[in-house]
Formats: C-alpha cells, sequence, structure tokens
C-alpha cells in the first residue's frame, strides 16, 4: 500500500522556496479509494491508542486530523495560525525549515487528562509538531502518539521532537 500511496504525492521543487522539495499530497487527497486507505491505516494503527482527541494543525493537518476523528469517532480541536481563532487561545512559537511561525490554540479546547492524538501532514523538522505539543501539555493533557501522512526523515525531525513527556510515539504512514 505504500508504495501505490507514494506514487499519488506529487514533488514540487524549489516551493515555497528555493531548495525545498515540497511534497503535495493534493493528488492523493483527490483520489478517494487511496485518501481512505490511507485514513483507514492510521485509525488501524490507534484503534488502541486510548487517546479520546485528535488536536491536529492548520492546514493541510486539518484534512488528515478531521478525517481520523470522524473514522474513529473522536473530539477534533484545530490549532490555527494567529489571530484565526474567534475565542480566547494560547500561542506557541515555532521554527519551521523555512521561517518562524506560531499557532494557537483556543483556551478550552483540552483539558487535564485529556489523551491526545497530535495529527499532521507531515514530520519535517519538527518544529510545528513541538508547537503542538506545547499546547497539549500547557492544558495539562498527555500526548498518547503523534501521527503524519508523510515523514521526511533525511530533516531528521523525528530527532528533534520535545516536550516534557520526554519520548513520544511517533507514526508515520509514508517515509521519504
Amino acid at each position: 500500500m505504500e508504495e501505490e500511496l507514494k506514487r499519488l504525492i506529487r514533488n514540487i521543487p524549489d516551493f515555497p522556496k528555493q531548495g525545498v522539495q515540497f511534497k503535495d499530497i493534493t493528488p492523493l487527497l483527490q483520489n478517494g479509494p487511496a485518501f481512505k486507505r490511507a485514513i483507514d491505516a492510521m485509525a488501524a494503527h490507534y484503534s488502541s491508542s486510548g487517546a479520546n482527541v485528535i488536536v491536529s494543525i492548520e492546514a493541510r493537518g486539518f484534512i488528515i486530523g478531521a478525517a481520523l476523528a470522524y473514522s474513529m469517532g473522536k473530539s477534533f480541536v484545530p490549532l490555527r495560525k494567529p489571530g484565526k481563532l474567534p475565542f480566547t487561545s494560547v500561542r506557541a512559537e515555532l521554527e519551521k525549515e523555512y521561517g518562524k511561525d506560531a499557532i494557537e490554540m483556543h483556551i478550552d479546547a483540552l483539558k487535564a487528562g485529556d489523551k491526545v492524538l497530535i495529527i499532521d501532514d507531515v514530520l519535517a523538522t519538527g518544529g510545528t509538531l513541538n508547537a503542538a505539543i506545547k499546547l497539549v501539555e500547557t492544558a495539562g493533557a498527555s500526548v498518547e502518539g503523534i501521527g503524519v501522512l508523510t515523514e521526511l526523515s533525511f530533516l531528521h525531525g523525528r530527532a528533534n521532537i520535545k516536550g516534557k513527556q520526554g519520548d513520544y510515539k511517533i507514526f508515520s504512514l509514508l517515509k521519504y
């Protein structure tokens, strides 16, 4: 299945800036049966995780995270770019492979004791996932797992994932 799904992800050179090889998941999303297989595989992996909440990161991460939350019958919490949430929010700064950014979460989105899966489309350098971990742990919730559709292993982002809990269980459906 992995090679079949990888064939549906196209490489876009020099996007969003010179030297970056962007993995475009749009063709995979446009193929309904393949998208379903990807979400079903992630749901199967996390079926015994004990998580009750899926937290996902804007923008492509929403696609994967919301579909997974629906498939698993879990609640969904969006992490958004600054200024996009309508209610009081908390913020975490992050470093991406091509610049600085931040993400925010509603202050009441999680409660102490929630068991969270953090889901995104890609693990690159780990900056975005570290910011998500910070928001989850600041709320008193625990990270039960981190899942991504694709991992860019050559950027060694997995080694950069840090938080209060120490080691995190990271699952990548596809690795490059």
